[in-house]
């Protein structure tokens, strides 16, 4: 893994419990709670201010916890710089600073209201009922109120996560707040990135509290670490730059086995993935009828034409490629169809760094492979989304619902490099080494779009070298494929961008020179 860096945690992502480690050993080596409180709350209220400059009513959430305790440092810091702050508080038995902070705002004249019906007249709303800590369901009057503000139409900023989600699993916890925007305090947590949570999220960012990088990795130091692969981690993954010397056969051999006749365009497109990624040489196995269709699209490549089945799946691999010794990387898998599914034990067999995706995967669960995959002396990447990730691992239980637990179980069970694709994908090594994407996009939504991103795989992983970090590449390439997405959505329609045009933007997105 490559060295996180030492002044930035932008990237990195923590569980509830190495959070609370971390402000545990701040408070315990002098840091007082209400120091890192105040500086929480006056950024919310600065970042408050830049997004909502006309508006005059805020209605605030409060809550008996620490979390509630920053609500009402905001509340007075929005009410010191002219804001109307309309408070109702939910907090029974609140900690010491939190009926402080309580004290001192209705010295200060600022209105706490008993009813939810008058609190709701406000223009924007501020959650601060409950932090990342909350474990148990919500229910009864809390409950009531946060069903009631769900109901208004008027934005809903959270302080950290929804009250309600687990800081964890992402899951709601019985019912939970619908952010507008969620603001997340100094680290980010593993539930901004589940897919469970993103509804209950709206639009998540990240605001720095100052904290000490050293108190982060002495709390990672005994643990595999979970990051966001940043744009500035990904270009660094990148075989770039090029050395002017160098030669086709020094930037890798990729082997394509995809397609069929009726699945012929997959074959092209997870080609056209590959191409962008500048791989050396790329070779194509397809069946016979499918050869020149694809020479017409990718010439540059060596198409092999394999004899095939009735129904126009390949039948058999032939010598040219069976022993795969001329080859870095193979990927294998879409548009396949489950009549090729005998060419994958062979496939395991070999040497190569090996990337399964579609029915390369859904041969592997049928025949029940996935224990022998442990026992290949080369390295394998499996790319499942949820339906083929159950069928490869019926074991493990609900993957939905704990993204980052599910991966990590399978790719040590596995012993592979699992991109466990959804909304916000995750990836990870038989280490519990995880990677996740940091955005999430609907412009992927399209058919072929997981086939041009098995080509940038094998084309990323036929380059790498001895050295490289084999998980940060590929979640390199899931990067490099989402990117591209959002910025073709962005030039061209939000309703989905085709994976032609996708393969097209892969170069938009790279450094300039």
């Amino acid at each position: 893994m490559k060295k996180l860096f030492a002044n930035q945690l932008s990237h990195i992502i923590v569980t509830t419990e190495q959070m609370s480690q971390i402000e545990s050993c701040l408070f315990e080596a002098g840091m007082p709670v209400a120091g890192l409180m105040e500086k929480a709350a006056l950024r919310i209220a600065l970042r408050f201010e830049q997004l909502y400059p006309q508006v005059e009513r805020v209605g605030i959430l409060v809550g008996s916890g620490h979390n509630g305790g920053d609500a009402l440092v905001v509340a007075r810091e929005l009410h010191l710089r002219g804001y109307q702050v309309l408070i109702y508080a939910v907090n029974d038995a609140p900690k010491e600073l939190t009926e402080q902070h309580t004290r001192y705002l209705k010295y200060l004249g600022v209105t706490f209201v008993e009813s939810i019906e008058d609190f709701l007249n406000v223009q924007v709303i501020i959650d601060g009922l409950f932090g990342y800590g909350l474990k148990r369901p919500i229910t009864g009057l809390i409950a009531e109120v946060i069903s009631q503000v769900n109901q208004t139409a008027k934005p809903i900023i959270s302080i950290d996560l929804p009250s309600g989600i687990h800081g964890d699993s992402g899951a709601s916890l019985g019912i939970a707040i619908k952010a507008t925007r969620t603001i997340c305090l100094g680290l980010w947590k593993a539930a901004h990135f589940q897919d469970q949570a993103i509804e209950a999220l709206g639009k998540i960012e990240r605001i720095d509290i100052g904290i000490p990088p050293v108190e982060v990795w002495h709390a990672l130091a005994e643990k595999t670490p979970m990051q966001i692969m940043t744009k500035a981690l990904a270009i660094s993954y990148l075989p770039l730059p090029r050395s002017p010397l160098t030669h086709k056969y020094q930037q890798g051999h990729l082997l394509l086995i995809c397609g069929s006749r009726r699945y012929a365009g997959s074959a092209i497109l997870t080609a056209l993935g590959a191409r962008a990624t500048g791989v050396g040489m790329l070779s194509i196995a397809v069946p016979a009828s499918l050869k020149n269709l694809l020479v017409s699209h990718v010439p540059e490549a060596l198409v092999i034409d394999c004899p095939e089945t009735q129904n126009g799946a390949i039948a058999h691999l032939p010598p040219l490629i069976a022993d795969f010794t001329q080859y870095n990387t193979i990927a294998c898998g879409p548009g396949l169809t489950l009549e090729a599914r005998s060419i994958i034990p062979q496939v395991l067999e070999s040497d190569c760094a090996t990337i399964l995706d579609a029915d390369g995967l859904n041969s592997l669960a049928q025949l029940n492979l996935v224990p022998v995959l442990s026992k290949r002396s080369a390295s394998t990447i499996l790319t499942p989304h949820l339906g083929e990730f159950k069928r490869l691992f019926p074991l493990v239980a609900n993957p939905s619902e704990d993204r980052f637990q599910a991966v990590r179980t399978a790719a040590a069970y596995s012993n592979t490099i699992v991109l466990f694709k959804g909304a916000r994908t995750v990836i990870s090594d038989p280490s519990g080494t995880v990677w996740c994407l940091g955005q999430s996009t609907a412009a992927l939504a399209r058919g072929g779009s997981g086939d041009v991103l098995t080509g940038i795989l094998g084309g990323l992983v036929a380059q790498r070298t001895s050295t490289d970090d084999l998980a940060g590449i590929v979640a390199t390439g899931a990067w490099w494929h989402a990117e591209a997405a959002l910025v073709a959505a962005k030039k061209r329609t939000e309703l989905g961008v085709d994976p032609v045009t996708l393969a097209q933007f892969l170069v938009e997105v790279l450094p300039k020179r």
